[in-house]
């Protein structure tokens, strides 16, 4: 799955100069956390999320008057707190790499470029429904996590034996394991039953760490 498949189409965007009062209340209105920041010939210049904002604001222990706050903040604009150069990935680049930058960098959303061309966004949320979805298929109806040696055709073993016994897969993911040599995967299952496929993985595997009803 490529970040183009999961990406917001068409996000709202300021320009540099845009008041602070102004992208607070777009964030507040749109219910949105990120903006990206564009010049008049709509090329990225940097990228603000509400964090930036909060930050930026002026804190309730300051001396400031009501009056002087709202001057302040009114000739504050997102070009002095916005985040340059924007940390970008392209459309074609698949999911996962897009959330590995943003757990590097430990940012929340990546505009989406083409040619130079902001496309979108991608966000954390956008991540987390496509992970819901690659583990919470509606079709299945078992959910087993198995522990394996982390060796070539392991998971094309595992398939075989549960394709063997009539069960089809819905979905499936590896995990990491305590030790670079055993890893973890989970199968989304449907057309098997629990008592007949527990004991015959636990003959076939290291471990079978979990078991229960898919929902």
């Amino acid at each position: 799955m490529l970040v183009k498949d999961r990406m917001t189409l068409n996000p709202v965007t300021i320009t540099p100069t845009t008041s602070f009062p102004e992208a607070f209340q777009i964030i507040r209105e749109r219910r949105i956390r990120h903006l990206p920041v564009v010049d008049r010939k709509g090329k990225m210049k940097g990228i603000v999320a509400l964090t930036d904002l909060l930050m930026a604001s002026p804190s309730q222990a300051t001396t400031l008057s009501v009056f002087e706050l709202n001057y302040l903040l009114a000739n504050l604009h997102v070009q002095e707190v916005m985040t340059i150069p924007p940390i970008t990935v392209p459309e074609d680049a698949p999911l996962e790499e897009a959330a590995r930058i943003m757990v590097d960098n430990k940012i929340g959303c990546l505009p989406v470029m083409r040619n130079g061309e902001l496309q979108g966004l991608i966000t954390e949320t956008d991540i987390f429904e496509t992970f819901v979805e690659v583990l919470g298929g509606e079709d299945a109806s078992l959910r087993v996590t198995v522990r394996v040696r982390d060796v070539q055709g392991e998971l094309a073993r595992l398939s075989g034996l549960i394709a063997g016994m009539g069960g089809n897969i819905c979905s499936v993911a590896k995990f990491r394991g305590e030790d670079p040599a055993h890893c973890y995967i989970t199968f989304r299952l449907e057309g098997i039953e629990e008592q007949a496929l527990v004991p015959a993985l636990q003959a076939s595997v290291e471990e079978v760490t979990h078991v229960c009803c898919a929902g």
